[in-house]
């Protein structure tokens, strides 16, 4: 499922959320221009669990918050950014503009720990700003379950699009989560790569911190209906 959109208009405009997007694309494109010496730039401010768990040093209790600025591709880096546009922005709008930093920096670190516990003696980097903006979803249930969210849904050739209940996509989406952690730790679907447990990790982080930072608790709009000509398409 990718979400399109939500149905939940913000007061303000999300200076912060789109500063962070900005600062997402910036490091990427430095890390592209890097060429040979990415390799190296990884290593060092990613998040290695060895390092923090077996070799502490300065340097490596830096990586926790560094990480969060690095990304894998292309790819890894569209998908992050555009879950935090379209979830951000009503976030940031019922904590303020600091407490929003704040809480999108506790869930990532709290991402980042998740996942060390699960695997203290990893060697692999872990990059990435999907376990902060995990915390982003898991806040957006605690305080806007009954928005809509519209979202594709692809079924075999065709593309569906429906509205849903945020509590919905997040539910299946967290779900997803937790199946394909288990399946990574098992060794049976292949985790990918994918550190599936720091996006468990920031989801929690997110539920619990959320009414703490929280200045207004937002409600959601009434539900719309998708226009029939919308609601499918083949794609090309």
């Amino acid at each position: 499922m990718i979400p399109l959109r939500d149905i939940n208009p913000t007061k303000a405009r999300p200076y912060l959320t789109y500063g962070l997007i900005a600062l997402n694309v910036a490091v990427w494109i430095y890390q592209w221009m890097l060429g040979p010496a990415l390799e190296g730039f990884v290593m060092r401010w990613g998040v290695v669990p060895y390092y923090l768990t077996q070799e502490p040093s300065l340097g490596s209790w830096m990586t926790p918050l560094t990480s969060m600025f690095l990304h894998g591709g292309w790819m890894h880096l569209l998908g992050n950014m555009w879950f935090l546009y379209v979830f951000g922005d009503n976030i940031e709008d019922a904590l303020g503009r600091s407490r929003f930093l704040l809480f999108y920096v506790l869930s990532g670190l709290a991402a980042v720990a998740a996942q060390v516990a699960i695997d203290p003696g990893a060697k692999v980097p872990m990059v990435g700003a999907s376990g902060a903006i995990a915390g982003v979803l898991g806040g957006y249930l605690m305080l806007f379950p009954r928005a809509r969210v519209v979202t594709v849904v692809p079924i075999f050739v065709l593309l569906q699009f429906v509205e849903l209940p945020a509590w919905v996509f997040l539910f299946v989406w967290f779900g997803l989560q937790l199946v394909y952690g288990f399946f990574s730790l098992a060794d049976v679907a292949g985790g990918g790569g994918v550190a599936f447990f720091a996006h468990v990790g920031g989801f929690v982080a997110g539920l619990a911190l959320v009414r703490l930072f929280a200045r207004t608790h937002g409600r959601a709009p009434g539900p719309r209906v998708v226009r029939p000509e919308l609601r499918r398409m083949r794609p090309r």
